[in-house]
């Protein structure tokens, strides 16, 4: 089946990198001749040890290494385009936070840098804090913070920019098994809103709940790609399910089996995971009003359940909005007494040229659309 262009987020062709020492000599081969394909609004597990090349084919997704050999698109561009970069929300494997800042400030400083103006800025903070559950320690330094709220925090940074495409370098790394749920309900939810996720990590669990394709690299090459579905199902065994029976019918029953079979049958009690005894446990004592600290929100943030369709916005409204985060907010009922108010200052000619440019910019953008 030939995949329509627009529908590979990612399409890699022969990539190769090499790295080289100094004298530009081939130093190691982290990828040979990747042949690789990631769907929009599907989630993509990236699979191998320690080694096999797979934060190579993060830094190659995300622009930050060049090939050696071979054709990688990105979103339909470059990966090194700024306009594919605008497109991207990253998890690394480790939180790199600036440790002085608070939880609000390190979001305000992320949404700062992809231009998001005041007032969505501070929409997006309160609906991710309230997301990650660190709503109550907004105000707290990043330093301050454990390993599992870092990394809730750094997820909401991969997040600030309502991305396209998210890629998540361990993800569940540092956090309870409430916190995992969580991250992973976040997925599913992605997923549901079209967009796309790259997924890498080591625990095959997490990968196989909400993963519909993988891939497994070893030695920097591609060993094996598919559903996960066809991937792990025993197409020559089946398993059937039965409802609860008396010791005699469950003799019966075994006794047809071997007859049919000719072979003694496997027979045991269905298991439950212990990733949801666990949550059931949880679930059970937090009925009683006892509380563990982090507070464990459902609800993905309301901007990033819009489809593509509902999430575009009018450029003019963002530049009024712009313009409206310039100025102060309506000053409340004066007291009696209080001085007199300084009168507002009149836009010099330089601001008014600025913003009449922005506007002219606005419109020619517009209709060349």
């Amino acid at each position: 089946m030939i995949e329509k262009s627009d529908e590979l987020v990612v399409e890699a062709t022969g990539l190769t990198k090499i790295f080289r020492d100094f004298w530009h000599r081939p130093k190691v081969k982290a990828l040979t001749d990747l042949d690789l394909t990631v769907r929009k609004g599907e989630v993509f597990g990236l699979l191998g040890p320690n080694g096999s090349g797979k934060s190579t084919t993060i830094k190659l997704i995300l622009g930050l290494l060049h090939p050696t050999q071979g054709r990688l698109r990105v979103l339909q561009q470059s990966p090194r385009d700024v306009k594919t970069k605008r497109k991207i929300g990253y998890l690394p494997e480790e939180s790199y936070l600036y440790p002085y800042l608070t939880g609000q400030e390190t979001l305000n400083f992320y949404g700062k840098l992809f231009d998001l103006n005041g007032r969505e800025r501070k929409q997006r903070i309160d609906q991710l804090l309230e997301m990650i559950g660190l709503k109550h320690a907004r105000n707290r330094v990043v330093g301050e913070f454990s390993k599992g709220m870092a990394r809730r925090i750094g997820l909401a940074q991969a997040l600030i920019n309502d991305p396209e495409l998210v890629i998540l370098d361990e993800p569940t790394s540092g956090l309870d098994p409430l916190g995992t749920r969580q991250v992973k309900n976040l997925i599913v939810d992605l997923k549901k809103a079209n967009k796309t996720v790259i997924l890498s990590s080591h625990l095959l669990s997490d990968v196989e709940d909400v993963c519909d394709r993988v891939a497994i690299l070893y030695g920097g090459r591609l060993r094996v790609t598919g559903a996960v579905h066809e991937l792990l199902e025993e197409q020559n065994r089946y398993q059937v399910m039965l409802p609860e029976l008396s010791p005699d019918k469950l003799k019966r029953v075994l006794e047809l089996l071997r007859e049919a079979l000719g072979d003694e049958p496997d027979v045991d009690h269905p298991r439950v995971s212990l990733e949801n005894l666990f949550l059931d446990v949880v679930e059970k004592a937090q009925t009683t009003g006892d509380d563990s600290g982090v507070k464990h929100a459902e609800n993905v943030a309301e901007f990033l359940g819009h489809t593509g369709e509902e999430k575009k916005t009018n450029r003019l409204d963002e530049l009024v909005e712009q313009k409206s985060d310039g100025e102060e907010a309506l000053p409340a009922e004066k007291e009696e007494g209080a001085p007199p108010e300084k009168a507002p200052e009149v836009m010099d000619e330089e601001s008014r040229r600025a913003a009449d440019g922005k506007l002219k910019n606005f419109l020619s953008e517009s209709a060349d659309d």
